[in-house]
């Protein structure tokens, strides 16, 4: 081997080593950028709270104990699993209804100049002021929860849908009808399939909307639930009990997200 070729191989290996470091490096610090922002914000929340009462501002780690405390007792949990109970029926009722209004929105301009006014026109009503109605109507029980989180996971799994079947090429609907395929076919085959990144982004924004529902019906009036122990805290001034509720919150919200992202990764491998 000639020494120009030898000094050529080694820079070589010395090179791809050099970026394989790098792109090891660069995944690392993905991997615990979330980390690092997580304890700056705790660094950040202890620091301010040093300059309030607790009753004001509790530090991370009186929220901390709070939670402990109300997991070691069991009543963290059985309040979770009661929210969720309500959330995730509202999630899966709502994303049959949003998927069941939207598919035929996007496929008829009829249907879409009857319905679409109507739905965009729901929005503007705030879903905490149609919570009393549901509660008169539907009563205080599992029910009426359920159903506002299916009205606030509604819209956007609606949206996505819509989109989702109207941005299917047009070359492809002209292959699939030169083929004679059958609706039934062309729904299984290519509308489905094509629409279905957006649905599963309609109900993961709709699982973290979920939560946001079933806490907003717990807090016009339940005995149960992460609704009534923030509204518990806010009545005893415990407002490390108020955050404890809401740390849950968001977890389970983050829990739900990442259920459904998971579920998204394993159709897009296996389909």
């Amino acid at each position: 081997m000639s020494a120009t070729k030898f000094v050529f191989d080694h820079s070589s290996d010395t090179a791809n080593s050099s970026v394989l470091r790098h792109t090891l490096m660069r995944q690392w610090v993905l991997r615990l950028a979330p980390w690092f922002t997580l304890c700056a914000v705790m660094v950040l929340w202890h620091v301010v709270s040093l300059g309030y009462p607790a009753f004001i501002l509790p530090g991370p780690m009186r929220v901390v104990e709070t939670l402990l405390g109300k997991l070691a007792d069991g009543t963290l949990l059985i309040h979770t699993l009661v929210t969720l109970s309500e959330a995730i029926p509202g999630l899966i009722l709502g994303a049959i209804f949003g998927f069941a209004t939207g598919y035929p929105i996007a496929k008829s301009p009829v249907i879409d100049r009857l319905l679409s006014p109507f739905i965009v026109a729901s929005q503007g009503i705030p879903f905490i002021a149609i919570a009393p109605l549901l509660l008169i109507w539907f009563g205080n029980g599992a029910g009426s929860k359920i159903f506002l989180c299916a009205i606030v996971v509604f819209f956007p799994i609606t949206i996505n849908v819509i989109v989702g079947i109207r941005g299917i090429s047009p070359l492809l609907r002209d292959l699939f009808r030169t083929m004679n395929a059958t609706g039934w076919q062309t729904f299984i085959k290519l509308e489905l399939p094509a629409a279905m990144p957006l649905v599963l982004a309609g109900l993961r924004v709709g699982g973290t909307l979920s939560m946001i529902g079933a806490l907003a019906a717990e807090f016009l009036g339940t005995d149960k639930g992460l609704g009534y122990i923030i509204n518990q805290g806010r009545g005893l001034y415990d407002t490390s009990l108020v955050l404890a509720g809401i740390v849950t919150t968001v977890f389970v919200a983050l829990c739900i997200y990442g259920s459904i992202r998971a579920i998204e990764r394993m159709i897009e491998k296996y389909v």
